[in-house]
């Protein structure tokens, strides 16, 4: 029979080498606060119920719990305010009246956010039969962590703080990380003996292992390689440390996929904090990013596709041999952009949500296309912007040109269809159509629809000349 389990997460510090107005556990990794990567290893672990045990920022930090389960869990989840905050084992001893005493409770820390779900699986696992689990690791720089002091045989007899420790007991590198598990009928009656005797004046959690040794029950050091998985947060020098950490990893994973990274240490995937979508970049064969791209939520990217230096895309599909060049700026936010296969974008483009291009599409520079569908072929080279407008196939949408979508209380939609051409500095007033094969004389300002193959000019009252063709190209 699987035990139940139930997680405590200590989010009660108020980390002043930040130097901020937040609370350390709602600083940012990734896009996203660190709690809501805690959150995320509860729903890794199908946690039953989960204590989020608040303090300094208490009401932020309840806030921000709210919108942070959305990893696809399913637990109940609950705050608990621990005031004053008068260590790690009083914030346990809050929590505790809130869970069940028949399952095995998991003590996270807020600021810890990138514990893998397998180390936490086998932690659990190792608590099994009654066991108090610890997940250690072993640390070059020891500093500020409590040593696992080990007896006979090389099993775990206490826990000693940093400030509390002997010069012995400092030369310790194996730490404890602040994380384990323990069954809930064995951790509520030591956590009652608890006790305020040493060098902070608090009642530590980790005093608990000697409790289990005087009782007998067996302690287990679950060790860990990666010192990465349990580090915390504490400056913002940690921060930006635990940051590229985490955009190294990400990047020699993507470089394993056969991604070609120009520069891994200068490449970011984070997620989406307005939309709740998690950094995913999903790449097909033969895909180059040059350097200083940021990208957001789901970003999918076809084979030989080119990404140029320094643009940020966000939530958004490149196809195929498509070529994004530098300083391009792509967010679809919930609707999505999509670039067509073979489109050129940019540089110093702007494709905002609903952006959908067709194949072999230019969008050049300082163009912007919102809720936009482009066909096939369509071109709009030079400082225009397309909002709301469908557009058909081999358009030729000049610079300076605009769609007026919006008339100070509703948008409306601007047809442009296939083979027009569109001149310089062009206004065109939604609700409008442009007639297929038909052309805008530059500086014109169109109110009306045309017909298929008019020559349009509008400067000042709008002529359409039925029937005129384009001179033919040399």
């Amino acid at each position: 029979m699987t035990t139940a389990l139930d997680i405590i997460i200590m989010a009660a510090g108020k980390g002043t080498r930040m130097k901020s107005r937040l609370p350390k556990v709602l600083q940012r990794l990734a896009g996203r606060p660190l709690l809501h990567h805690v959150l995320d290893q509860a729903a890794s672990l199908r946690a039953r119920r989960v204590v989020v045990v608040t303090g300094h920022g208490a009401i932020e930090v309840e806030a921000a719990c709210a919108g942070g389960a959305s990893a696809g869990g399913t637990f109940d989840l609950q705050c608990v305010r621990q005031e004053p905050q008068l260590g790690t084992g009083h914030a346990v001893q809050q929590a505790m009246p809130r869970l069940a005493g028949d399952g095995t409770v998991v003590v996270l820390s807020g600021d810890v956010p990138l514990t893998r779900a397998d180390t936490l699986a086998a932690l659990v696992q190792a608590s099994a039969g009654g066991r108090l689990a610890l997940l250690t690791v072993t640390l070059p720089d020891p500093t500020g962590y409590g040593r696992i002091v080990r007896g006979d045989g090389g099993t775990v007899r206490r826990i000693v703080e940093h400030k509390d420790a002997s010069a012995d007991e400092r030369a310790i590198t194996e730490v404890y990380s602040g994380i384990m598990a323990v069954p809930a009928r064995l951790l509520a009656p030591w956590l009652a003996r608890l006790t305020n005797d040493n060098a902070q004046g608090e009642y530590y959690l980790t005093d608990i292992v000697a409790r289990a040794v005087a009782d007998g029950v067996p302690v287990v050091a679950h060790r860990i390689d990666d010192a990465l998985q349990v580090a915390g947060v504490n400056s913002p020098l940690q921060l930006a440390e635990l940051e590229r950490a985490h955009q190294a990893a990400q990047a020699r994973a993507l470089m394993e996929q056969g991604v070609r990274l120009a520069d891994p240490a200068r490449f970011d995937l984070r997620d989406d904090a307005r939309t709740g979508v998690r950094g995913v970049l999903d790449c097909g064969q033969d895909v180059e990013i040059d350097v200083g791209c940021i990208f957001t939520g789901r970003v999918e990217i076809g084979e030989g596709a080119r990404i140029g230096a320094y643009c940020c895309i966000a939530n958004a599909t490149i196809a195929a041999g498509a070529v994004v060049h530098p300083f391009t700026h792509i967010d679809g936010e919930k609707a999505g952009a999509h670039v067509g296969e073979g489109a050129l974008i940019g540089p110093f483009a702007r494709l905002r949500p609903g952006a959908r291009l067709g194949r072999e599409v230019h969008i050049g520079n300082f163009v912007e296309v919102k809720n936009s569908t482009l066909a096939d072929g369509a071109k709009a080279n030079h400082l225009a912007y397309l909002g709301d407008a469908t557009v058909g196939e081999r358009v030729n949408y000049g610079a300076g040109s605009i769609t007026a979508n919006y008339d100070g209380a509703n948008k409306h939609r601007t047809v442009i269809e296939a083979d027009v051409h569109v001149g310089s500095n062009c206004v065109l007033v939604a609700p409008v159509t442009i007639g297929a094969g038909g052309t805008v004389g530059g500086g014109s300002t169109v109110t009306e629809s045309t017909a298929p193959g008019a020559l349009t000019v509008a400067r000042g009252k709008q002529v359409s000349i039925a029937g005129w063709k384009r001179p033919a190209k040399p």
